[in-house]
Order: C-alpha cells, then sequence, then structure tokens
C-alpha cells in the first residue's frame, strides 16, 4: 500500500530550507479490538452521565473544567482554549546538533519517516550525509496540533527519522525507585558475560519476533466462525518465591543449557512452525485443567475469512 503522507514541512538548516513531507513510522491498528455488545448481540455506546442527577449529557453541551481544588474547577470557552494553543507552523527549526547516542530512548515518544518533498531532494541528501558522517543529530522544535515538540531528527539507511521527544517532567527517574545496589564477585561477572556473548547477535532483527498474543487471539477467532471448540490450557506453575538458591549454580546451569542449542531466534521460529501443524487452538486459562477438544472430521466446516483483525 502507497503511503500517505500527513503533513508537508520545511527543516531549516541554517539558512537552507529543506521541503520534507511528513509519514507515520508506525502501524496503529495491529492491535485485535473487540466491541462490547448487549445480551441481543447489538453493539452499545457510550454515554456521559452528570454526578449529581443522573442524567445523560450530551456532548454539544459539555464544557472543559480544570479542576484546582477538589471539587471546584475553572470553565475555559472553546475560544479560550483555542487562544493558548500554539499556532501550528510547517516550519521546523534546527536549534542543535548533539551525539546521536547522547537521546537516551527513554525520551523517545512517536516516530515518523521525511522524505524530500518537490525540489528538496539535493538538500536532503546533504543533511542525511552530514549527520551520518559527524555521527550526530539535529533536535529541532515543531508546532503540532496546538503543542511545541522538541524532534530528534536522524540519519538512517534509506533516509530520516523524525522522532518526536518527550519532555524531561514526562519521564520518570530509576532514582525514584531506591534501588539497592550489591556487590557481585569477578567469578559470577565471568559466567554471567559468557551466558551473554553465547546469546549475542550482531544486530536487531524484528523480523524474527512476532506478537504471539495476537496470533494466538486471531487463530482463535478463527477458530469459532469455523465452529471448533477451543482448547482451554493450564497455566504453568510459578516458581515458588521463597526458594533460596544458589547463584553460581544458576549462572553454571545457564550455561549448560545453552551450550549445542539454536539461538533463541532460531528456536521462536521452529516452534511457531511446530505450534501451525497443531490442529486445535489453545488459549490460556487459570485455574483450569487442560480439556482436550474432539477431533475435527473431515466434514468439519472450512475455516473462512475474518470481517476484521
Amino acid at each position: 500500500m502507497v503511503a500517505r503522507s500527513i503533513a508537508s514541512l520545511s527543516l531549516s538548516f541554517g539558512l537552507v530550507s529543506i521541503p520534507v513531507r511528513l509519514y507515520s513510522a508506525t502501524e496503529s491498528s495491529s492491535e485485535v479490538r473487540f466491541n462490547m455488545l448487549a445480551p441481543d448481540g447489538s453493539r452499545v455506546k457510550q454515554q456521559y452521565v452528570s454526578e449529581s442527577t443522573g442524567n445523560v449529557v450530551e456532548r454539544s453541551s459539555m464544557q472543559k473544567g480544570y479542576q484546582f481544588e477538589k471539587d471546584r474547577y475553572v470553565v475555559f470557552t472553546g475560544d479560550e482554549l483555542k487562544a493558548l494553543e500554539e499556532g501550528a507552523s510547517h516550519v521546523v527549526e534546527i536549534v542543535s546538533f548533539v551525539p546521536e547516542k547522547s537521546v537516551d530512548p527513554l525520551f523517545y515518544d512517536r516516530a515518523y519517516f521525511i522524505a524530500p518533498d518537490k525540489r528538496g531532494g539535493k538538500s536532503y541528501s546533504l543533511l542525511q550525509r552530514a549527520l551520518t558522517e559527524t555521527g550526530r543529530c539535529a533536535l529541532a522544535k515543531w508546532a503540532y496540533k496546538g503543542k511545541t515538540r522538541i524532534v530528534q531528527v536522524r540519519a538512517a539507511e534509506d533516509g530520516m527519522v523524525f522522532q518526536q521527544l518527550l519532555f524531561a517532567d514526562e519521564v520518570r527517574s530509576l532514582k525514584d525507585l531506591d534501588i539497592e545496589h550489591t556487590s557481585v564477585s569477578d567469578s559470577e561477572l565471568k559466567l554471567a558475560v559468557q551466558i551473554i556473548e553465547q546469546g549475542a547477535e550482531d544486530t536487531y532483527d524484528a523480523s524474527a519476533y512476532e506478537d504471539e498474543e495476537k496470533k494466538r487471539i486471531l487463530a482463535a477467532i478463527d477458530a469459532k466462525i469455523a465452529g471448533k471448540q477451543i482448547v482451554a490450557s493450564a497455566e504453568p506453575e510459578a516458581a515458588g518465591g521463597g526458594e533460596v538458591i544458589d547463584l553460581m549454580e544458576a549462572l553454571r546451569a545457564s550455561l549448560s543449557t545453552t551450550n549445542g542449542k539454536a539461538k533463541p531466534a532460531a528456536k521462536r521460529k521452529v516452534a511457531a512452525k511446530a505450534a501451525e501443524e497443531v490442529e486445535e487452538v489453545t488459549v490460556p486459562k487459570a485455574r483450569k485443567p487442560a480439556v482436550r477438544a474432539p477431533k475435527v472430521h473431515a466434514g468439519a466446516p472450512a475455516k473462512v475469512a475474518r470481517a476484521r483483525k
């Protein structure tokens, strides 16, 4: 499917203005959604009810208020809220260049792609090459949907990524957790490093991983449509939380179980292939033993396509 741009922007690079088009980098429709239905099978709709009267309040008569004390609000009209918004601008102003690795991924919010617009190819390629050469990324200000946002523009192999960043007050700190740091011995560290090296891969291959829960849910939906019985699998028992283990023995055991074994990505692919060959569909269900479904005979209804995923 051809990608559709969501905005036309002008990336300000010194005295150079680069016309670009903005595209979503992620897909938001991957989640399996279920509809809320009434007992008769019809869809239900959400309504807002007044806490004081219990009456349904129509959206057209609602107003927005900020709670400054308990049960006390200051109300803003639509025009007043609009006046508070930052005016949208198609100009994205680069304010600095920093080492790309200096931006902690914790600050990453929504990701976009940018591609050159008409007559922007050369200046786009110039900035992409310059960022790659210096190992830096650009930080820029972007006024969008009533808010000023900070974005990171970084070079990728096939173009540039337009990464929306969170502000400092939107990211929590690990220091708030008061984590206890204990000492480890050199021998323990050596074994842990060996385990890491045995499972090390040079790159992250996103295609080696898949949403197993989504796949299981969609398989259950297909089984329902085809009239099959869904098998409820027993959940594995969790290990006792009070058990004391020897760290060194656990590390050695980890090494012995990984020696000569396939890497995690390969094992996942083998497991996935094996799962596809199983006729029954399994879904986890707590506190009940597994029940085997009756075998489906040759005359069973064929699998039909889902209306939506």
